[in-house]
């Protein structure tokens, strides 16, 4: 399989020269330009000659800085057999050693599920759920309500930071937080250029650690310790997000997420117990409230992830400009994967917005950044080409490519699902009361929010194979 941390390091060798002497036969490993969505009609740009350089992902892995060791052999433990160690533990008698068994679901994972297996949404959340529990899992929760709070954090920071523009230097731009791709990158080649412009707020991910080990062990009366968090994720960079430091219960000695396994992996799980989604039972998706079930599946705004550039473009619209927008139009620039949306009022552009998805485009906006003709105030930046629904755990080809044809019936999919917007999850509105005890206290800074800063490199380096 390709490397899923590979987009890190395609990125890392763009601004450092490869450690490794460029090899020209493509066979051997999957090159950059194969993750590109670029079909060859696009406008020639100033990256070309980099984004053409054919880097090796494999080769990418001996850079310097990129992951340390440590790091390295703790992204190792989050995998199948991790999951299995904790589950086996389970069927032991030292009841003292027994875990609560908690998986979140990410919704761009639930699309490849169905698609895979030609069940519906709702079908595949519910078989899905039915499998990790015929498994030993206790409960399995939907990430969505996480990513609630994250877009409505991420869009009060932007009015607060279009309203301090004049006054604060870093205000804006502002960079999307939610994918860890993105930010390693950020943290570690681009550092102080781009950092302080990221939205504090924290990735569905993060959030959903907050809440599974934070709100929903206190309804139950365990110790964060005593759950085992696993996270199903389209893409590997997850892994690494969960390693963040902030992303750890320090009382309890307890990270958020305990291990995060890809939709791939769980499919792997699946073919190694000889069973199919079609085979399992359909389980409703649990809640974290009482004893509450999910309903039907919901998304956000937003063709292939969680949609922040519409969620705080519209949000942005209402407060700042007292417009009403209900469609956003968007306008595909040097290509598909780089959109732009504006808001005009009284023959003025008073928001501009963009999307770029894939290092290409992420490399075109920063070198735009650093020349200072960057005129956008929000940029949802995703790491891989096309969004999440192409996390390179999920959606592959036994040969590390995309498979298009899958991608084209997950896109229908997703695009088919209910959309509810944030403001209207009353569990989100009360939990904000009751929890986190009002949207404008300290605890909701603790909770929902980081900080992102550039990170000194260590000179010891992994190259990781999955």
């Amino acid at each position: 399989m390709v490397n899923g941390l590979c987009i890190i390091h395609a990125f890392h060798v763009l601004f450092q020269e490869c450690s490794k002497k460029q090899k020209n036969d493509d066979t051997q490993s999957t090159s950059v330009d194969a993750l590109s969505s670029n079909d060859g009609s696009e406008e020639k740009n100033e990256f070309d000659t980099l984004a053409n350089a054919k880097i090796l992902l494999s080769d990418c892995l001996a850079c310097d800085s990129c992951m340390t060791l440590e790091e390295g052999a703790r992204v190792f433990q989050q995998n199948q057999k991790e999951f299995f160690r904790v589950l086996n533990l389970n069927k032991k008698c030292d009841t003292s050693k027994h875990k609560v068994l908690a998986v979140s679901l990410c919704p761009q994972s639930l699309p490849y599920f169905a698609a895979k297996f030609s069940l519906s949404v709702n079908e595949a959340a519910k078989r899905l759920c039915g499998f990790l529990k015929s498994l030993g899992v206790h409960y399995v929760f939907d990430t969505t309500i996480a990513a609630d709070f994250s877009i409505l954090e991420s869009q009060r920071e932007f009015v607060q930071r279009y309203q301090r523009r004049n006054q604060e230097e870093h205000a804006l731009p502002m960079f999307a937080s939610a994918c860890p791709g993105w930010i390693r990158y950020a943290e570690r080649v681009l550092t102080n250029l781009v950092t302080s412009h990221i939205c504090t707020a924290k990735s569905p991910q993060q959030i959903m650690g907050s809440l599974v080990k934070g709100y929903f062990a206190k309804q139950q009366n365990l110790s964060p310790d005593k759950i085992f968090h696993v996270v199903v994720a389209p893409c590997y960079d997850k892994k690494l997000e969960a390693l963040r430091e902030d992303f750890y219960t320090a009382l309890y000695n307890s990270p958020e997420v305990d291990c995060v396994l890809t939709s791939g992996e769980i499919v792997q799980i699946m073919e190694q117990k000889n069973v199919s989604m079609k085979d399992v039972a359909e389980v409703a998706v649990d809640s974290l409230f009482d004893d509450l079930k999910e309903g039907d599946v919901v998304r956000h705004d937003g063709k292939r992830s969680d949609g922040y550039l519409e969620h705080i473009f519209k949000h942005a619209a209402k407060e700042l400009f007292g417009m009403d927008v209900k469609e956003i139009t968007y306008k595909a620039l040097k290509n598909k994967d780089f959109q732009e949306v504006t808001l005009e009022k009284d023959g003025e552009t008073v928001l501009r917005f963009a999307a770029a998805y894939g290092f290409r485009n992420i490399q075109n906006m920063v070198l735009k950044l650093k020349k200072g003709k960057f005129f956008y105030h929000f940029v949802e930046v995703l790491a891989c080409p096309g969004g999440c629904l192409n996390g390179k755990g999920q959606a592959q080809t036994e040969d590390g490519k995309p498979d298009r044809a899958l991608l084209a019936q997950m896109e229908e999919v997703y695009t088919a699902i209910p959309v509810r917007l944030p403001e209207t999850n009353l569990h989100v509105q009360r939990m904000y009361q009751d929890w986190l005890e009002g949207m404008d206290s300290k605890k909701v800074q603790d909770t929902l929010h980081t900080t992102y800063s550039a990170v000194n490199q260590s000179t010891s380096s992994l190259d990781i194979k999955w």
